[in-house]
This record gives structure tokens, C-alpha cells and sequence, in this order.
């Protein structure tokens, strides 16, 4: 599995939407300025959100961008799989010569870490963030707006 700066950079923006979903759909000028990502990165990025169905779009004044479905529903391996094709390989049975030992020991690691991140919701991501915000689960980046 691996983890790139478009999947931190989904993972964060989707963090920030969640944030202020309470305030009405969000713009991505608005995900941009707190995060410092920029807005067309966003786009690409939101538009394959969108084609997953995890975000939905408003357009028009007053328009942006709002969770399909609740926080709590979203994993993060979701939102990692959306923008970097991650998934959960599952093991072939092999006889130990076809394939070599330290193939088979990565693609364990990495169904482990998909199994960590599918595990963790952008919600409990969130609070994560809230309640130590120098020890997050990702590390450095994400930057906490007021709700």
C-alpha cells in the first residue's frame, strides 16, 4: 500500500469538510485557504470524490461541497482508494516457491495497513485531531478550523 501526498491531501480536505459541514456546503477556496492546498488540486481531487460518491456537489451562490453521508460512514481507506487506487489484495494461494518470501511478507504489511486505515473513520479522525493535535493520526499537515 502505498500512501502518497494526493491520498494525505484528500484525507485532510475531507477532514476539513467535515469540520464545517455544519455551516452548509463548503468551497474548495474555503479547503484551500485552510489547508493551504491548492484549488485546482482540489478539483481533481473532488471531482473523483464525487464520481465515488463520497462528496456531492452544489453549485450556484451558497454552493460547494457537503459529505455524501455522515463522517462515521466514511473510512479513510475509502478516501485513499478514491485517489490512489488502494485496495485490499487478497492472498493467492501459492506454494512457498512461486512466490518469494518477502512478496508475500509485504503484501501482509500492506493488507494490514488497508485494514488499519478501512478501521478508522474520517470521524474518528477528526477527534484525533481535536484532542491531540500535535500526535494526530497522520502526523503534521492538518491544520483544525473552528466547527
Amino acid at each position: 500500500m502505498k500512501l502518497s501526498t494526493k491520498g494525505r491531501h484528500a484525507v485532510t480536505a475531507m477532514m476539513e469538510l467535515a469540520l464545517q459541514h455544519k455551516k452548509g456546503p463548503v468551497t474548495l477556496a474555503d479547503i484551500s485557504a485552510q489547508q493551504a492546498i491548492s484549488i485546482s488540486y482540489l478539483e481533481q481531487l473532488f471531482a473523483r470524490l464525487r464520481q465515488h460518491g463520497l462528496v456531492t456537489g452544489m453549485r450556484g451562490p451558497g454552493g460547494g461541497y457537503c459529505l455524501a453521508r455522515p463522517a462515521s460512514e466514511i473510512s479513510i481507506a475509502s478516501i485513499l482508494a478514491t485517489v490512489d487506487d488502494v485496495t485490499r489484495r487478497e492472498e493467492q494461494p501459492h506454494t512457498q516457491s512461486e512466490v518469494p518470501a518477502g512478496a508475500q511478507l509485504w503484501q501482509r504489511l500492506s493488507n494490514r495497513i488497508y485494514d488499519y486505515l478501512d478501521s478508522i473513520t474520517l470521524e474518528d479522525a477528526i477527534e484525533a485531531a481535536a484532542s491531540e493535535p500535535e500526535t494526530s493520526l497522520f502526523g503534521s499537515g492538518f491544520r483544525q478550523t473552528a466547527a
